[in-house]
């Protein structure tokens, strides 16, 4: 029916358990807005625990927003636009990271800001293309933004076979740097075959005795693997952590960085460019039905996975 659509949706704060495939109204683009029909999306680890999944806010004091629709990256075609929409028309493929605090792409409908889309890249299907904005668009602006990574640079990346990481390894080696990656032993070929020149298996070795003077060193993981990361940084270095904020003990010169991705259109754009130009693909883990949703969110937090979960929509 036209008011209608099929969705993932969670009626009550929680985990995957609380995640349901039903009958949805179908969303009405407002001014600025484009009505998208979902091709595909993709899931992101630890997305169901942040407080903009479930309330208008990032901090968890705002309202709630019940019920919601997980999944913040999109991949599909334009169905209709609201009023002052001059970019894109019915009919076109796109693709975006949708804000956090909007519902998201679980579903055969989204309504998204069209300001925050852009073109889909034409040599990407849509599975591969809704891998694309969150996990590139943080490590665009990781590197780029936040870290002015230039051509030379040694960076290292921890984490460099996972949704983040693998496309944090991407785009530094594009940019020109040295790239090198902790990684388990098994994702080795496929970490170097992102562009590591170097891959060091965290499990049996330690990288503070393998790596010295990085210019980078970009975070993936945290815990006791950021707070190593110091050791390992040039004098006016930089940490980028993604998972803790990275703070300098005492005595240490060198940056860090916390942050958290934005929507960007000019950051998609550059991601497209390195997608046309064939430094980048996207890493798809497995691609399952939308039906499957909640349980590609328990793989998320249990199973070892090279590059992302996607749902298949439309």
């Amino acid at each position: 029916m036209r008011g209608t659509m099929h969705a993932v949706r969670g009626h009550g704060r929680g985990g995957p358990e609380r995640l349901v495939h039903e009958i949805a109204p179908r969303p009405v683009p407002g001014p600025g807005e484009a009505l998208i029909e979902v091709r595909a999306a993709s899931v992101t680890s630890g997305e169901l625990g942040w407080d903009a999944t479930w309330t208008d806010s990032f901090d968890g004091n705002g309202s709630p927003r019940l019920p919601i629709v997980p999944s913040k990256e999109v991949s599909g075609v334009v169905a209709e636009i609201g009023h002052g929409v001059a970019d894109f028309r019915p009919g076109d493929a796109v693709y975006g990271l949708i804000p956090f605090t909007r519902d998201g792409a679980a579903a055969e409908y989204v309504t998204v800001p069209a300001a925050v889309l852009a073109a889909k890249p034409g040599s990407l299907d849509h599975e591969r293309t809704a891998a694309l904005p969150l996990a590139g668009l943080t490590a665009w602006q990781g590197l780029v933004t936040h870290a002015g990574v230039a051509p030379g640079q040694r960076v290292l990346v921890h984490g460099g076979a996972g949704g983040v990481g693998s496309f944090v390894v991407q785009v530094a080696a594009a940019l020109g740097a040295e790239v090198t990656a902790t990684a388990a032993a098994r994702d080795a070929d496929f970490v170097r075959g992102l562009g590591a020149r170097s891959v060091i298996d965290y499990a049996g070795r330690r990288f503070e005795d393998e790596v010295k003077d990085a210019d980078v060193v970009f975070d993936t993981v945290g815990g006791d693997t950021l707070d190593r990361s110091w050791q390992v940084l040039r004098p006016g270095g930089v940490l980028v952590g993604i998972v803790a904020p990275p703070t300098p003990p005492d005595g240490v010169d060198a940056r860090g960085v916390f942050f958290v991705v934005e929507p960007d259109r000019a950051g998609l754009e550059e991601l497209t460019a390195l997608v046309e130009a064939g430094r980048l693909v996207p890493q798809v883990d497995r691609i399952v039905p939308l039906e499957s949703a909640p349980g590609a969110y328990a793989a998320l937090e249990r199973e070892h996975r090279r590059g992302k979960i996607v749902l298949r929509v439309s």
